[in-house]
């Protein structure tokens, strides 16, 4: 897959694409169905994504609370997956985002990238002040030479799947309800880094990652399917992963510290991929560090049962 972050210098190569149009947070079913549609209107053209970064909301909101679900290196790993041959990742910024919606259809989409076709979602806003619509999209396709989809609204148990309810079935803790909208586990990626070594001395030796910038879900201490996705243990693990800031030892910084079931070896710089299976308690203080360890074996008893039953 080739990323393309720049609309006003595009290869010939990376022209002409039938491209999804959307910011695919967390890539759930229904951003996957846009996608086949894509792939459907026009099959021997180049499957394309075209994106935004940062997320439009991190550019006007910057101070509000974390809201993704994935970062940016994870949404791109999903969508190669699918079979996306070009991520158009484009910068964000005033220029873009003071287009009018007409302006965005002709210097974006049909003389900057040059679009064989697009898919929207029937929600899709765009251009200066988000006043452009699937509608007037449609229009600007007609009359700019690309072809457009408008693809309905994704539903399932009368609920429009969407990244918002996925945030809420994930700060609720029913990560598998969070699962079945977005069609994969809900999964942390980052890179492995140094933490206090508690773990390890509590005989739970943990792979810490940061969850800045990220939407939280329930902390609490959760079943996980662990992907180690380079360095001399890449491969598929098991394991069980407290989330959240440490209540017995006074953090104050919430990240995701995973134990690996049965591993031994070093993962620090490693990248990591957690997936979140089933969500067993919240966080908890503790009497003694005797009583947090059984807790734990509990915990890992548990996590290994739920995921051999999975």
């Amino acid at each position: 897959m080739r990323i393309i972050r720049d609309y006003q210098f595009v290869e010939p190569q990376d022209r002409g694409a039938s491209a999804a149009i959307g910011n695919f947070d967390g890539v759930h079913i229904g951003h996957q169905s846009v996608i086949q549609l894509a792939r459907a209107a026009a099959p021997q053209a180049p499957l394309g994504i075209i994106t935004f970064e940062p997320h439009p909301r991190e550019y006007f909101a910057p101070q509000s609370p974390p809201f993704r679900l994935m970062r940016r290196g994870a949404r791109a790993h999903r969508l190669e997956k699918l079979g996306v041959e070009k991520l158009y990742e484009l910068n964000f910024n005033a220029a873009l985002a003071g287009l009018t919606p007409e302006d965005f259809a002709r210097t974006v989409l049909a003389e900057g990238l040059g679009v064989a076709h697009v898919v929207v979602g029937a929600d899709f806003c765009f251009g200066k002040g988000r006043a452009g619509t699937a509608d007037d999209l449609v229009r600007f396709g007609q009359q700019m030479g690309f072809g457009v989809t408008v693809a309905p609204l994704l539903e399932q148990s009368d609920n429009t799947i969407s990244s918002t309810a996925i945030r809420t079935a994930l700060s609720e803790g029913r990560p598998r309800e969070a699962a079945a909208m977005l069609g994969h586990w809900h999964r942390i990626e980052g890179v492995v880094i140094g933490g206090e070594q508690r773990g390890r001395d509590l005989g739970f030796p943990t792979a810490n990652m940061s969850i800045e910038g990220l939407h939280p879900p329930a902390f609490g201490v959760y079943a996980v399917l662990v992907d180690v996705l380079d360095g001399p243990h890449k491969g598929s693990y098991q394991g069980a992963a407290s989330l959240g800031v440490r209540p017995m030892f006074g953090g104050e910084v919430p990240n995701i510290e995973t134990y690996i079931f049965d591993f031994s070896g070093d993962l620090y710089g490693a990248t990591l991929s957690v997936g979140l299976v089933e969500y067993l308690r919240p966080e908890m203080q503790f009497e003694s560090l005797d009583a947090l360890i059984a807790q734990m074996d509990g915990d890992c008893a548990r996590s290994r049962d739920i995921l051999d039953k999975r």
